[in-house]
């Protein structure tokens, strides 16, 4: 049975009702979406440095590591639509689920990583196309990039099917702008054909074919898709669960071909435009901006790239807040606001971008664009090991596990991802040791290098050996353990009011445990403005009246045989309220819920999550 406590992003699990009539397309259409919010990662400006790089240099003979890629993007989003549809819970959760807490720990910070490394890609793209655009600063265009938090709370308000929606109107329109990229480059077919012949020219080109890797297979994505399919509400049988993992693979092939189409058409135009006309080295976006206008000579083209630069930055930065949400409430079982996520991922990427800008310049945000793509490769594998273990787990799969042919496959894409990793952190590593003089520094940086790799073998071989063991781990305790008690009755409830409608339903709440042998304490904040000023205890018109009026609800209840005390608190609602809690020593707190959420919570005041917090006894909130 699924833990109801820990769903996959609460707020829309199984919020999207599948259609139920005899059209075969209709239906089809209730399972896309989620697969065009794992597009956009697809697409993000770290893919087009890689791009841009790849086709400048090279020409079109990377074009290959471009549609393996893909392919490899294909099944493993297949595999990650089914682990959520088959077990109803997302990668992070089936982590928890098997390997040992302090390895857990380290999975979800290389997770959160490869997270802010996806989300620093995003942020520079956009004030990249910010600055060619309009000329905005870079650095203005990097902290603009803040300005995004408040747009996916608002789409996150009006449903998972409108921000399915809003992601496709971004990506159709990514789409066009390249194909008039296209229309202008001109490239010939028949030598873009010969680039989906498999070459490495040399190291570099080496360099840049992990970058794409890694900008194209995004380890955040295998948790998000994994979280998104449990947004549709199927039933839970054999033949609706085929017909769900069918529709997916539809949804997921539509919208990653549209993805590797945006991926060739930087590379293709990058080849076409620069390459061939001696331009080697143009991995820059700004460079590829100012030129396209001259060799193409009309301004749409730069224009063009500008626009789908910004769009590609906009609707990516969506799939990093949700993908952290997920990683954060799998691993950690922590969830906070959408807010506060938001401002975290901005603020782990926003960081160095501002650090390496402003000590640099503009001319190194090319190279951090590619590195964030290189660092997103190295993370990869220890997303993609955990998969294909939990997909290829018979007890848990049952009929549904995957065949020993696409086991051979899955294996086979991870064994080429851990070889391409191994000889990239290899070069880099021994390219810092040349660099650093330190001893000290030297033997930090090839410590960590070992510790990953040793964190490597660990994520392949430990649940093989939790099989040979035929033991399982439980994410609770055994229940023999638990240990319960006979609850006793309430000595004293404290009841906060606030002289709302919401007052009514907290007396009437608190009334429900037996008050008559209990002590009802009563409190109201003043929050007047003589209050605010003073910072503590005010007789003030407001106050002589709140006084008042927590009387009268003292008199209502005292009348009725209660035994009841009042009080007034001042200026800070959690610090008074937590105050009487142990002044009267309360085994209850009852609230009212204030009735707004979201921004309003930034704007009025947040109390009730706050109190939660604050005080030692259990809490009733009468909505």
């Amino acid at each position: 049975m699924k833990d109801s406590h820990h769903k996959s992003l609460d707020d829309v699990h199984e919020s999207v009702q599948i259609h139920q009539g005899k059209s075969k397309f209709k239906k089809a259409l209730s399972f896309f979406g989620p697969a065009y919010l794992i597009s956009v990662g697809y697409m993000d400006p770290g893919n087009w440095a890689t791009d841009l790089a790849g086709g400048s240099a090279f020409g079109y003979s990377l074009l290959w590591v471009l549609l393996m890629s893909n392919v490899m993007a294909l099944l493993l989003q297949s595999l990650c639509a089914r682990l959520g549809i088959v077990r109803g819970k997302d990668l992070a959760q089936c982590n928890r689920e098997i390997y040992p807490k302090r390895m857990n720990f380290l999975l979800y910070l290389l997770a959160e990583i490869a997270i802010a490394a996806c989300d620093l890609a995003e942020i520079l793209g956009m004030a990249i196309g910010l600055n060619l655009l309009f000329g905005i600063d870079i650095l203005w265009g990097v902290l603009i990039s803040f300005a995004d938090t408040f747009l996916l709370l608002y789409l996150q308000r009006l449903g998972m099917r409108k921000l399915e929606l809003f992601i496709v109107g971004l990506v159709s329109l990514i789409g066009m702008c390249f194909l008039l990229e296209m229309f202008f480059a001109k490239p010939h077919l028949d030598e873009v054909v010969t680039g989906f012949i498999p070459s490495l020219p040399n190291n570099a080109a080496l360099y840049i074919a992990i970058g794409i890797i890694g900008a194209t297979v995004m380890p955040h994505n295998l948790y998000l898709h994994s979280a998104l399919v449990q947004t549709r509400k199927i039933e839970r049988n054999p033949e609706s669960i085929r017909k769900a993992l069918k529709y997916n693979f539809f949804d997921s092939a539509i919208a990653l071909n549209l993805a590797f189409f945006v991926n060739a058409a930087i590379l293709i135009l990058a080849a076409a435009v620069f390459h061939k006309n001696g331009m080697h080295d143009v991995a820059e976006l700004q460079d590829a901006y100012h030129l396209l206008g001259v060799t193409l000579s009309t301004q749409w083209a730069p224009k063009l790239f500008a626009i789908a630069l910004i769009l590609a930055g906009q609707s990516s930065t969506i799939t990093g807040t949700l993908a952290g949400q997920i990683v954060m409430e799998g691993y950690l079982r922590l969830r906070i606001s959408p807010l506060l996520r938001r401002l975290l991922t901005r603020t782990l990427a926003i960081v160095p971008a501002v650090i390496v800008i402003v000590i640099f310049g503009d001319k190194e945000v090319g190279q951090m664009l590619i590195f964030s793509q290189v660092l997103l490769s190295m993370q990869l594998a220890f997303a993609v090991i955990p998969l294909i273990h939990f997909v290829s787990d018979k007890k848990k799969m049952g009929e549904f596990v995957i065949s020993p042919l696409l086991k051979v496959v899955s294996w086979s894409i991870a064994v080429v991802i851990a070889i391409l990793n191994f000889q990239l952190v290899l070069a880099e590593v021994t390219d810092w040791i040349q660099q650093v003089d330190n001893v000290l520094l030297q033997g930090l940086i090839v410590f960590a290098a070992v510790g990953l790799l040793l964190l490597l073998i660990m994520t392949v071989v430990y649940p093989w050996i939790l099989q040979r063991k035929h033991t399982s781990l439980d994410v609770h305790n055994a229940f023999e353990e638990l240990v319960f008690e006979e609850a006793s009755s309430f000595k004293t409830v404290l009841l906060a009011l606030d002289f709302s409608k919401s007052d009514e339903k907290v007396i009437s709440q608190a009334l429900r445990f037996n008050p008559i042998g209990c002590k009802l304490v009563l409190i109201h904040v003043v929050e007047s403005a003589s209050v605010k000023y003073t910072g503590g205890h005010s007789d003030d018109y407001e106050a002589r009246k709140d006084l008042a009026r927590v009387k009268q609800y003292a008199d209502f209840l005292a009348d009725r045989g209660y035994v009841v005390s009042f009080e007034l608190g001042y200026n800070n609602r959690i610090k008074a309220i937590k105050g009487s809690c142990e002044k009267y020593d309360a085994d209850l707190l009852v609230v009212g819920s204030h009735g707004h959420k979201g921004l309003k919570d930034i704007i009025f005041g947040e109390t009730v999550n706050k109190l939660r917090h604050a005080v030692k006894i259990p809490v009733l909130i009468a909505q």
